[in-house]
């Protein structure tokens, strides 16, 4: 029985001396956090040293989940930070910082994936094109050429804007889920299915595809 009750109490302390060890690096991390944004606010390198070696990685992790590269992913590094200098003399609470950062990293990533997606250039209109001429008229590749392809070039050309950046944005790679397009393109995550279908509604319907004749709409 004294043994039992020996471990029972070995394994109560030990639960209570994790929580603790928890507190203390919580409460040392949150203290951490204050100094640099006290540093950062005064204009010391220091500050803002620690803070973009602190959050880098969680902005980068964000950019990563929209896809976003090379010029683009660094513009939505570069605005993040530049936002937070304009702001960081209104931060009241220190432990806020990582949600704002999250937060505006996500809203410029939608800003700069918005305004990528806004006019589909032609040179990137060819992985669009060749993915839904399989899945919507079930085209073999190999022979999407010359006329066809011109014509669906015309097609896609004549879908307004919106349907063009849901097209673009469902194919993106690697896959952008609903959630994101739903915030990119301001449409509720349902309506995304019927928008889509409309738009392919469209692109069957397009003059310039129809002029192809029948075989091509098989």
């Amino acid at each position: 029985m004294a043994e039992g009750i020996t471990s029972g109490n070995d394994n109560d302390h030990s639960v209570k001396s994790g929580i603790i060890e928890r507190r203390r690096a919580t409460a040392e991390k949150t203290e951490r956090l204050a100094r640099s944004v006290d540093a950062a606010r005064c204009g010391r390198t220091q500050g803002w040293d620690e803070l973009v070696d602190r959050f880098t990685p969680l902005i980068r992790s964000i950019v990563v989940r929209y896809g976003l590269k090379g010029d683009d992913a660094d513009d939505v590094h570069q605005t993040v930070w530049l936002h937070l200098l304009e702001k960081i003399d209104d931060l009241r609470d220190p432990n806020s910082l990582p949600g704002w950062i999250a937060t505006t990293s996500r809203n410029e990533c939608v800003n700069t994936f918005r305004a990528s997606t806004r006019t589909v250039l032609i040179e990137d209109w060819s992985t669009v094109h060749s993915a839904y001429l399989q899945a919507t008229f079930d085209w073999d590749e190999k022979i999407v050429s010359g006329e066809r392809k011109s014509a669906l070039f015309k097609a896609f050309a004549e879908l307004s804007d919106q349907h063009r950046r849901l097209l673009s944005l469902l194919l993106h790679d690697p896959p952008i889920p609903y959630s994101e397009i739903s915030r990119m393109l301001r449409i509720p995550i349902g309506s995304i299915g019927p928008t889509r279908a409309r738009a392919l509604d469209r692109l069957r319907a397009s003059r310039s595809l129809a002029a192809l004749g029948s075989v091509a709409l098989e």
